[in-house]
């Protein structure tokens, strides 16, 4: 009896769960994990050191002695938006890589069952963790990707491209806003499988694997799924030219937010009917 009610005095009596709460337990976690910080600098790292390099090397040998296409399609090697987004394509693995190790990694250590037992209610738990690494990651990759572009345009100089020119700053913006999806897309896929190398599988699978095999697909089959892919959708919000293989930005960005929605939803669901 003495002890359960030293028990019950010693908790606040405002000790109760809370959004914010639950959103600062997860910051204090992914701030805590070497690996979380380390793969965040990698994915910085490789987006700026492979933008800066691409056009480095496209201004000493430009493809044609006219100077270079302004408004290609999309990320393209061969034109100035498109070399400095160079890097995105590899550090999309390293974010989505992130994501999956910042969930499926609580499960192979157990760590989730104390999560879970703390929030009775869980969804908090993956809302939270979604919040956290979207914030950490637009934080990070933002000002990257902005400094990043104009890093790259000042080394093609003449040939170079305006930050105002049309589209250009939502092409840029757009990057960070995907490649913090990827983060995202990462995660979810790692709450689904529960495990680490089913998860960062899964996202190099839909992300690389995925779009490659529609091309193997009839013309008719291959135009109508490929633009919905998330990789593609995400490509368009990185265009800044009409493209008839891709969706415009809005609508790329509708379907690649529908896509998160979707994973998210269901690893809410599974996350509730499922035991630890």
């Amino acid at each position: 009896m003495t002890s359960a009610t030293l028990t019950r005095a010693s908790v606040p009596a405002d000790a109760r769960v809370t959004w914010w709460r639950v959103v600062h337990a997860e910051w204090i976690k992914f701030r805590s994990l070497r690996s979380s910080l380390i793969m965040l600098a990698a994915t910085v790292v490789v987006l700026a050191g492979l933008g800066l390099g691409f056009s480095a090397v496209l201004a000493n040998n430009p493809p044609t002695s006219g100077g270079l296409a302004q408004s290609g399609p999309g990320p393209s090697l061969l034109d100035p938006l498109g070399v400095s987004l160079g890097g995105v394509n590899l550090a999309q693995l390293l974010i989505g890589t992130l994501g999956v190790l910042l969930v499926a990694g609580e499960y192979s250590t157990g760590m989730i069952r104390s999560s879970l037992a703390a929030v009775p209610k869980r969804w908090p738990v993956l809302g939270a963790k979604v919040a956290v690494l979207t914030g950490v990651s637009l934080a990070a990759l933002v000002p990257t990707v902005l400094l990043t572009f104009l890093g790259g345009q000042h080394i093609l100089g003449a040939d170079g491209i305006s930050l105002g020119a049309d589209g250009v700053l939502r092409a840029v913006l757009g990057a960070a806003g995907y490649l913090a999806g990827v983060g995202v897309l990462g995660l979810t896929l790692g709450a689904l499988l529960r495990n680490t190398a089913g998860g960062i599988t899964s996202v190099v699978a839909l992300l690389l694997v995925v779009p490659g095999l529609t091309s193997l697909l009839p013309d008719s089959w291959s135009d109508t799924v490929s633009p919905y892919l998330p990789s593609n959708a995400g490509q368009a919000l990185m265009s800044i030219g009409s493209n008839p293989d891709l969706l415009s930005p809005g609508a790329g960005l509708a379907v690649f937010v529908g896509w998160l929605a979707l994973l998210a939803g269901a690893a809410a669901v599974l996350l509730r009917r499922r035991d630890a």
